[in-house]
């Protein structure tokens, strides 16, 4: 992105600034330049984070696509800087420049495929298995392929918030997996030496139960 559309558009917002609040009437899209944005909801006194975006994605597009009120907050989580742009104006870059155009297209796409994958771990009933569910989906969203050690921010709370348990129950199922070998822990992130080698985890775990 042109700096000098940043100068037109752009805004810089610190670490935990609030960029926009779920409720709010939508006037503008946002496109982050730099840095990165959560992406959450408050579900029963809890927020729930449903993505963690960077440089290149756009949010709050949805607000202005479906005319009705923000669905999610918003909040930097470290110096970013975003553009800010009204429906007229995203609409003129659109007619414009088709690589927008597309680029909005495949971001909507892919998000869409995101809220479905994690539905689908969401469903799943053990919550060992949802767990383990859910670091395969977060592999793949990292392009993940066999044999290849995939690194995921350490984030606990994240984690129990997306696969909808208590804090203290998926640290104790995230422990028992880093016991076995089939996630470890390097400088503040999650390493999962091979992705592949989950479901043999998990068939592992399934064995050993039935003699407990």
């Amino acid at each position: 992105m042109s700096d000098t559309l940043f100068t037109k558009y752009g805004k810089t917002f610190q670490p935990n600034d609030t960029i926009f609040k779920a409720g709010e009437i939508g006037k503008e899209i946002f496109v982050i330049r730099s840095g990165s944005v959560r992406i959450f909801v408050e579900s029963r006194g809890v927020n729930k984070t449903l993505a963690v975006l960077g440089p290149g994605e756009i949010i709050g597009e949805m607000a202005l696509l479906n005319n009705r009120p923000r669905s999610a907050t918003a909040v930097a989580l470290e110096e970013s800087e975003l553009l800010l742009m009204s429906m007229d104006v995203f609409e003129e870059m659109i007619i414009h420049n088709t690589e927008i155009a597309v680029r909005l297209i495949r971001k909507l796409s892919k998000r869409l495929e995101t809220a479905d994958s994690l539905i689908q771990v969401l469903l799943i009933r053990d919550p060992k298995e949802r767990i383990i569910e859910n670091f395969k989906r977060l592999a793949k969203v990292r392009g993940w392929t066999p044999d290849r050690p995939v690194t995921l921010g350490a984030d606990m709370e994240a984690m129990a918030e997306q696969v909808g348990l208590e804090v203290a129950e998926t640290q104790d199922i995230v422990s028992r997996m880093i016991r076995a070998g089939a996630l470890t822990e390097k400088d503040g992130s999650w390493v999962i030496p091979d992705p592949s080698q989950l479901d043999d985890f998990l068939k592992f775990i399934k064995e050993k139960e039935k003699f407990h």
